[in-house]
């Protein structure tokens, strides 16, 4: 994983690692796509260092992990959805021609 920055101004691309928060420009690539990165022609593409191996989660990690999933318990059950009626379509206005789609009605 890496992420991408573009630097309009400059004509450059940053390909580096994966960022910790958004930035306006920026974009987040896998391996393959990082690996097989091309940049518009008279652009220059700066690759900095990546790490051999992904960082491993911090304690902050572990607690937004944590929050998301106290949120999650505690949110309001979803209504349960009523059984409808089989959409018949609208009833056609008068005056109108149907050429060469048809609402075929259930027989039963």
């Amino acid at each position: 994983m890496a992420t991408l920055t573009y630097v309009y101004a400059e004509s450059t691309a940053v390909l580096g690692p994966l960022a910790t928060y958004a930035e306006p420009h920026s974009y987040d690539l896998c391996a393959q796509h990082a690996e097989s990165l091309t940049v518009p022609r008279g652009w220059e593409v700066m690759r900095l260092a990546m790490p051999s191996s992904p960082p491993q989660p911090g304690p902050d990690d572990l607690l937004a992990l944590a929050n998301a999933v106290r949120e999650a318990a505690s949110a309001p059950a979803p209504e349960q959805r009523t059984a409808r009626a089989p959409f018949d379509g609208p009833a056609p206005a008068e005056g109108t021609a149907r050429r060469h789609l048809r609402i075929l009605r259930d027989p039963s």
